[in-house]
Order: structure tokens, then C-alpha cells, then sequence
């Protein structure tokens, strides 16, 4: 029997989760109805899933899906649909699908929380081939997976199943380390509201753990705590491009070019290389290499990449090991400001305010310099706790150039990651702006 474990969690905005909700019950009933009735998915049920991929001596594979994102519903219906580039190789593995995080094992599926579509495959016996998806845009999903890509990454994965436990040494780096709660309910802000399981028959929707929320409740731990959010867990699961690799997402994890003055750049990298190792674990994909610079910790290292270049293939021709130098700080390079859990953040550190780089001309009309801040108000929360901004006297159109005394907070992912970890909740911030040619100060209330 054909089987597929699509693991379906919200990675959706919390606004979006009211506007709509009728519309997602709609989408999770009717994703569920679908499946069994097609019967050749395990659907629900992660524990039989396991126990068929050791009966047939297959890997199981495992994608993580919100079902009413829109952003990923083309690569999930490719997998569902059997394109012909993945179809001969879904019958290689044991396959079910599962629709929320509830009950998830959080030591051995640890992934991008933000992401809208996630893939594991893995043994029986819990050993990690690898990951695939990606997400660096809040709607935007082409330029990091691909059907393509997909399938060089389960062909690897299918490799890694044969040369099994023989290679087993080198999978080890692909477990993390022990989490602070083994599922998601468990998690003190998480545990009042949800079960271990969620309620098809009533509240379906309300019962669902959403992939974003396990993420927001670790952060939400330490602010409540009054501890500054550690970097890995304040800039999670960096995007390679953010230290300047450009990654080719019809490939398995090929460089599509290098950016100039990235410590990518710095340490020698080249377009049109693959990466198949780092730090001696295989590399399935994008997914892959971030999940090796999440444990990178942020005070710098020097990575062992083993590369090669070689037609379209899984592997090719080696060329050797080159080290990729990253310096200290190199977290703080990717920008936190797209993702789901920076709505949370919002309401820490801005009280609701959706923030913008101003553009280049309107700089130079405000005599600007590029290296100072200047940070466009694009949206103002009006409800609750997001509404805090609102209630200050911030304005849509409103241009930020000073927070708390600092005038080199150049992004919005900058300003909330300074505003957490250096303000507590209860403070009152300074911020300067810029309303038309007017300059004035308000002051902004720090919140939990």
C-alpha cells in the first residue's frame, strides 16, 4: 500500500485565524475526507506509520503542511497528485499524513516552525535522512523549493535507507538536542488551551496546535521570565542566503551564485557547486544547511563543507572540503521581520507596528544617510495588546529614525530583536519619528 505522512499544522497569521475560520474548517474536514477515502495514507496516526516503514524495511517520509496556506498548495497537491518527477519514488517509502502538532515528538521533528511546508524522511527507527522546505517570504516559495528539488532530495534519501546502519555515525549530527518539553502541550502558555490530540468531531480548528505557536511559546517562555531570547531561538533556522549562498531550488543544494563580500564570498565559495557534506553530515537540501547553521552557535565557526560539481545529479565529482568562516554576530544577518512569529514580537518590542526600510528616494528627499535609521510605519495594530502603538499616537506613514536612543537599526527584524532583549516589559521606550517634514518623539509601552 502507497503511504505518505503529511504532518498538516497552521502556519498561518493570527489575524487570519479569526477572518477565516469557518473557511479553514471547511479546508481541514475536506483535506481529511480526501485522504481516507483515497486509502493509501495513513492518516493520523504517526505510531503506524513507524511500524510500517520497519515491517517493509522502507524510510518514511514526513511533510509538515498547512492546509489552508496558500503559498506551498502547488508543491503539496505535486506530492499528492504523484507528479511524474517524484512518482516512482513515493513508492519507495512508507507514507501517511498527520494534521497538527499536537502530541508531536518535539526530539525528533525539530524544524523551522515558521515554515508553510516541511519534509522529513526518516528510519523506523527515528534516525533523520534529512529535511526539505523552506520558506524566506512571507507569501514567496519558489525561489527555495521545487518538485525538482524535491525529488533529488528523496533520491538521496532512498540512498541513505540502502547504505543504512552502516552510515548511521554520520546521521547522528541530524538529531538535536534534548528539548525542554517533549510536545508541544506541554509548553506553559500552550498547556491551559490544548490536548494531545486534536478533536475532529468538535472544534477541529480550535483544537489544532499551529506549527508558528511552539516557536512563539519558547520565546514567550523567556519574556515572561525576563531573560533576553537566546539568538538560535531569536533568529532561528537561518537562510544560507543570509551569509550569501544563493541556493538552487531545482537542485538538491547547488549554488546558484555567491554574493559579494558574504562570508560565503570571503571563504571561497563558488556558483555551480554542490554541497553534500557539513561538518560530516549529508546534505539533502536548503533545509538541510540551515538546520546545520541553527546549531551553529552565533559567536562564530568554521564549518567543514565537502562539495563537488557534476551534471544534474545527486552526486558528483568531489572537489574536496572548503571551510566556510563565519564570524561573530553572523546570525544577526538574516532578517526575522517576514516570518509568522514576528507578530508576537510585534507586540513585545512595537506594540503593533508593522515596519518597513524606507526606500532610497524618499531617503535622499529626507537627506537619510544609508547607514542610519529609517524605518517606514506600514501598518498599526488596533486590536488589544497591538494596538499599543495606536494608543501611543503612532501613526500609518510614520517614519521611525531613532528607538530608545539607537539610530543603526536598519530593519524591522533589527529593531524587534533589540526592543525583546534589551527592553523589559513594563519599560517605556523613546522613539523617534518623522510625520510628513515634522520631527516628534513618542513613547512606546514594552509588553509581554
Amino acid at each position: 500500500m502507497r503511504r505518505t505522512l503529511i504532518l498538516s499544522c497552521g502556519f498561518v497569521l493570527f489575524l487570519s485565524y479569526f477572518t477565516h475560520a469557518q473557511t479553514r474548517l471547511e479546508k481541514v474536514l475536506g483535506d481529511r475526507e480526501k485522504f481516507i477515502e483515497d486509502g493509501s495514507w495513513i492518516y493520523q496516526d504517526l505510531p503506524a506509520a513507524m511500524k510500517a516503514a520497519e515491517a517493509e524495511d522502507k524510510p518514511l517520509m514526513v511533510i509538515l503542511r498547512c492546509i489552508p496556506c496558500e503559498e506551498c498548495v502547488k508543491l503539496d497537491d505535486d506530492v499528492f497528485e504523484e507528479d511524474a518527477a517524484i512518482k516512482p519514488l513515493l513508492e519507495k517509502f512508507v507514507r501517511a499524513r498527520i494534521v497538527s502538532t499536537n502530541g508531536l515528538d518535539l526530539a525528533t521533528f525539530q524544524f523551522d516552525t515558521d515554515n508553510s511546508w516541511m519534509c522529513f524522511f526518516l528510519n523506523a527507527d527515528g534516525t533523520i535522512y534529512g529535511r526539505y522546505g523552506t520558506r524566506s517570504d512571507r507569501t514567496e516559495w519558489k525561489d527555495d523549493v521545487s518538485v525538482a528539488g524535491l525529488a533529488k532530495a528523496m533520491q538521496l534519501a532512498v540512498d541513505l535507507h540502502e547504505e543504512y546502519p552502516a552510515n548511521k555515525e554520520s546521521l547522528a549530527g541530524k538529531r538535536g538536542p534534548k528539548p525542554k518539553f517533549k510536545t508541544p502541550e506541554q509548553y506553559p502558555s500552550l498547556k491551559p488551551k490544548y490536548k494531545s490530540q486534536i478533536t475532529f468531531n468538535k472544534n477541529v480548528v480550535q483544537s489544532c496546535i499551529h506549527c508558528h505557536q511552539i516557536g512563539d511559546a519558547e520565546r514567550l517562555a523567556y519574556r515572561e521570565a525576563g531573560e533576553p531570547i537566546p539568538e538560535k531561538i531569536l533568529f532561528p533556522y537561518p537562510h544560507p542566503k543570509a551569509i550569501g549562498l544563493i541556493m538552487d531550488p531545482q537542485y538538491r543544494a547547488r549554488i546558484l551564485r555567491v554574493e559579494k563580500e558574504s562570508p560565503a564570498a570571503l571563504s571561497g565559495f563558488e556558483a555551480g557547486w554542490d554541497i553534500d557534506m557539513i561538518n560530516g553530515q549529508p546534505i539533502l537540501s536548503l533545509a538541510d544547511i540551515q538546520w546545520v547553521l541553527h546549531n551553529t552557535p552565533p559567536e562564530g565557526a568554521e564549518l567543514n563543507v565537502g562539495i563537488s560539481q557534476s551534471p544534474p545529479s545527486n552526486r558528483g565529482i568531489a572537489l574536496g572540503v572548503q571551510k566556510l568562516k563565519l564570524e561573530n554576530g553572523w546570525r544577526r544577518r538574516d532578517d526575522i521581520g517576514w516570518r509568522v512569529s514576528s507578530w508576537p514580537l510585534r507586540r513585545m518590542g512595537t506594540g503593533g507596528l508593522k515596519l518597513d526600510a524606507l526606500s532610497g528616494e524618499r531617503r535622499r528627499e529626507l537627506d537619510i544617510a544609508e547607514d542610519k535609521m529609517a524605518l517606514l510605519v506600514m501598518h498599526v495594530g488596533q486590536y488589544g495588546p497591538h494596538a499599543a502603538a495606536k494608543r501611543a499616537g503612532f501613526q500609518k506613514g510614520d517614519i521611525i529614525v531613532g528607538f530608545d536612543g539607537r539610530d543603526d537599526l536598519l530593519r524591522d527584524g533589527d529593531l524587534l530583536a533589540y526592543a525583546v532583549n534589551n527592553r523589559k516589559p513594563g519599560e517605556r521606550v523613546k522613539v523617534d519619528i518623522l510625520r510628513g517634514n515634522r520631527a516628534m518623539q513618542l513613547t512606546l509601552p514594552m509588553q509581554k
